[in-house]
């Protein structure tokens, strides 16, 4: 492709732009289209870029921006061309001073704990939601194993005094039929023979 069909478009993204890692990411989307330039902060919530190639890939490095997620939040994107200058060989991030970017990363890395401390607290609020839950279901479980042996328990009471009962039963109907031989033989009507 000839240098007549490529373009230059400086490109100002405003909204919580800055401290987000936005300069990160529109420098691999850069890369990864294969357009030159450069992207930097500017005042204190914009972000510039300036980027050249095909009018198409840029439009759709435009569009990509426009839908990076959270923690950027884009409220708008004003885009002008320029003349195209092929002075760019790679597209690369302008920082600011040393201790200004630094200090930037440490607010940044300041804001990303306190989400990350925030989402943790939330998730061990449910981690504890779902061990009261688990503890019920044990208690429930216990109950009901504790109602399965008082059933067995009374099976057993009822087996034993029914043993008992038959038991005695049996040995009173076992007297009463050896009172009532005794009664025959001596009446006569059993021989001590036929009783085996």
């Amino acid at each position: 492709m000839s240098d007549s069909d490529k373009k230059q478009y400086h490109i100002c993204v405003k909204g919580k732009v800055q401290r987000v890692g936005l300069r990160d990411k529109i420098e691999d989307l850069a890369d990864d289209l294969e357009l030159t330039g450069y992207v930097q902060n500017q005042s204190a919530k914009d972000v510039v870029i300036v980027v050249e190639g095909e009018d198409e890939i840029i439009t759709h490095f435009v569009s990509s921006i426009r839908d990076f997620p959270p923690p950027v939040k884009i409220k708008s994107i004003d885009v002008y061309e320029r003349p195209y200058s092929g002075t760019f060989s790679e597209f690369t991030i302008i920082r600011g001073e040393m201790m200004e970017e630094l200090s930037e990363r440490f607010d940044s890395a300041i804001y990303y704990l306190n989400n990350i401390d925030i989402k943790q607290d939330k998730m061990l609020e449910k981690q504890d939601q779902m061990l009261d839950k688990q503890d019920q279901m044990v208690e429930k479980q216990n109950t009901v194993i504790g109602l399965q042996i008082e059933t067995l328990n009374e099976i057993k009471g009822v087996r034993k005094d029914f043993q008992k009962t038959f038991t005695e039963e049996l040995i009173e109907i076992r007297g009463e039929i050896r009172e009532l031989r005794t009664a025959m033989m001596q009446a006569g009507y059993l021989k001590k023979a036929d009783v085996q």
